[in-house]
């Protein structure tokens, strides 16, 4: 094993430019990597509590059933929750708000309707559940919030997707710039390889310095980006959770530890797996 370790790390100082690239170019996908996914974790927390505060606010007409409304409503597989307010209960809710409304109400009687308030499954749920019911006889009007809530969404989903497509084409390239690091390497060393195969050394044997050199630059890349991206994470949650306290921002190590582990162990996964099938390749190019 030591010779296999002199050997690979005398192959990356002799292929200096081909290695720091290759090291660059993983370290950016990596760090590319952990912010799209502790974007997504954040997204998918803001759409949580988003989902949780989002209702769906139908105002019925006087005279409307409203157990059949309600009966309905709980029906739709969209509907997580629903519930009747009577127009005395919106009373008493807006009165605890401003306490002259039940006065004015007593001059002008109660100017509330009845309202059936409900809660979705997905955020993006709530223009099909208002569609459906602003359809049913007795309901009067719907709101949901549709200028905020489809804007958010269209928006958050935008972001992943963006965010997704460019790590794809950065792990493409990281894999290629692996393939072609290892493939200079061993082809510097054509003559020293078809000497030792002449001798009868194994594949094995010949491929191990390559495929320790792919996973130093693998384990080398993971230990860069976690260096940069955990504290760099951290601060930025610090004044994020400063500015704007009520964003609801990933800070419990049960859910970063995992994610940042993944990102390294995908980073040296992608060295080992791409040097192992650069030498595989090239070894059957030269039978």
């Amino acid at each position: 094993m030591t010779y296999h370790l002199r050997q690979a790390l005398l192959a990356m100082r002799e292929n200096l430019t081909a290695t720091l690239a290759t090291l660059v170019t993983m370290t950016l996908t990596l760090l590319m990597l952990g912010s799209v996914l502790l974007l997504t974790l954040n997204v998918n927390r803001t759409l949580a509590q988003l989902e949780s505060q989002v209702e769906v606010a139908a105002f019925l007409e006087d005279g409307a059933d409203d157990a059949e409304l309600l009966r309905y409503a709980r029906s739709l597989p969209q509907v997580s929750a629903a519930t009747l307010v009577t127009s005395e209960q919106v009373l008493a809710e807006m009165t605890q708000d401003s306490p002259y409304t039940r006065d004015a109400a007593a001059l002008v009687g109660n100017p509330f309707p009845d309202t059936l308030r409900l809660r979705v499954n997905r955020v993006g749920d709530s223009r099909t559940v208002a569609a459906a019911v602003s359809a049913l006889p007795g309901v009067d009007d719907v709101e949901y919030g549709a200028d905020y809530v489809d804007p958010t969404v269209k928006t958050l989903t935008a972001v992943r997707g963006v965010g997704y497509a460019l790590v794809g084409l950065l792990l493409l390239g990281t894999l290629f710039n692996i393939l072609n690091a290892v493939r200079v390497a061993m082809y510097a060393r054509r003559n020293e390889i078809a000497v030792m195969r002449l001798l009868g050394a194994t594949r094995a044997f010949i491929r191990m310095p390559h495929v320790i050199e792919g996973l130093m630059v693998g384990v080398l890349a993971a230990v860069i980006a976690l260096a940069v991206l955990t504290p760099g994470y951290l601060q930025l949650v610090g004044r994020v959770q400063q500015l704007a306290p009520v964003f609801p921002v990933v800070t419990d190590q049960a859910t970063l530890v995992p994610v940042l582990g993944g990102v390294g162990l995908l980073g040296i996964l992608v060295g080992l797996l791409g040097s192992l099938f650069a030498t595989q390749r090239y070894l059957q190019e030269l039978e």
